[in-house]
């Protein structure tokens, strides 16, 4: 195998989990040699470990794991992070990427493949989360009964009890919350929180909304839902006689 060319990873931090030895060998020695700071496991167990210690700037994430499953470290991460992760798989079936995307990676590569897609690959998705990421206005605080979204602090508070989101959850909320009332598709929420250079699959959005709406299951007195509007998209209804207060 040829030594590569220097490259541009200027020690940005890449977690590989992966735990074929002589994959993680070739891929280790790759984004080394690009300038990647790399850490690496072998199981899921320990990937999500360094995940959460390591604070990567990208994930590269194997289906196929011991311990824990590549689904469940992605789920995990997701949850917590918008990491960028690239799914690996020796499974190339349209359910597994379909499976996989919808898990909240961005991108997801079938063994076998090239070293240099593969460095393509981490290349592009590092430069998209170099862009400045959609959020929220400074500053607004949403408030309606006993529900409250603050922009600044980035907390969710129902009934007084804080409800923990991931930063990517508490945007695409508080988007569908200031514009509630209106119908929204995949395509345009993509626009609208992950940014217009966003790349990844739309099914990332509905992954969204249900974990949104699994974290409310255990207060029936929200004052709004989140529904969907068959073939178009999503709408944040509030309940009869709420309205956002200032």
């Amino acid at each position: 195998m040829s030594s590569p060319e220097p490259g541009q990873g200027h020690g940005r931090r890449v977690l590989l989990v992966e735990d074929e030895e002589a994959v993680r060998m070739t891929l280790r020695y790759n984004l080394a040699a690009q300038g990647y700071v790399v850490s690496e496991a072998s199981s899921g167990t320990a990937g999500l470990a360094l995940a959460r210690s390591r604070s990567p700037d990208l994930v590269v994430l194997d289906l196929m794991l011991p311990e824990l499953s590549g689904e469940e470290v992605c789920r995990a991460i997701r949850q917590e992070s918008d990491v960028p992760i690239l799914m690996l798989t020796a499974r190339g079936a349209e359910s597994d990427k379909v499976t996989g995307l919808g898990l909240g990676a961005d991108d997801y590569m079938t063994k076998p493949f090239g070293v240099k897609e593969f460095m393509a690959r981490v290349a592009a998705l590092l430069r998209r989360s170099e862009r400045p990421p959609q959020a929220p206005p400074q500053g607004q605080l949403i408030r309606v009964g006993n529900f409250t979204a603050d922009a600044d602090s980035r907390r969710v508070m129902v009934d007084r009890q804080e409800v923990k989101m991931s930063p990517k959850e508490f945007s695409l909320l508080f988007f569908l919350l200031t514009h509630h009332g209106r119908v929204h598709s995949r395509d345009s929420l993509l626009r609208a929180v992950w940014g217009a250079d966003f790349h990844g699959d739309s099914k990332t959005v509905a992954v969204h909304i249900r974990w949104i709406r699994e974290k409310f299951e255990a207060f029936p007195s929200l004052p709004f839902r989140v529904n969907t509007v068959f073939g178009v998209g999503y709408r944040v209804d509030l309940a009869p006689g709420e309205t956002l207060q200032p």
